[in-house]
């Protein structure tokens, strides 16, 4: 190693140095594998008071849907707008090219929910936390009309 470098812990990085690492890794990325196209994705769920009930945000990258977080309120869940956020977000991926999906989700959350929608488990961590499971799920999306 170089001298008079050091590696230090950082409790909370600021924007400085998350601009900084991720810059870094964003443009080796894109030496090695071309611009990804990144860009967010985000349906919200109002009351009709505007107020958010609930949500999907993912990003598009490489022809590729990551679907970050979906939830909606406990009392609005039955009522068919988890499969309506998911469906909407879909097919906006699927306009920006995208031609697969992946996520993750706990044993506790909604796995059943998502294999109502074709997705199949690829990767799974046992214990993650203790007594339940971490799954992690991919689908190939319907091409965009």
């Amino acid at each position: 190693m170089a001298e008079g470098y050091q590696v230090l812990y950082v409790e909370k990085p600021d924007d400085l140095v998350w601009n900084i690492i991720g810059g870094g890794i964003r443009d080796y990325n894109k030496e090695q594998a071309g611009p990804d196209q990144g860009k967010l994705l985000c349906f919200a769920l109002f009351t009709p008071n505007q107020e958010i009930a609930g949500g999907i945000i993912g990003e598009t990258h490489w022809q590729w849907f990551y679907i970050n977080l979906l939830w909606v309120r406990s009392d609005l869940r039955g009522q068919g707008y988890g499969h309506q956020l998911l469906a909407l977000a879909e097919q906006e991926a699927s306009r920006r090219g995208a031609q697969n999906a992946y996520l993750d989700t706990f044993s506790f959350q909604a796995p059943d929910f998502y294999r109502q929608h074709d997705y199949r488990v690829f990767g799974e961590l046992r214990d993650f936390p203790a007594g339940h499971h971490r799954l992690y799920f991919t689908k190939e999306l319907q091409k965009a009309h």
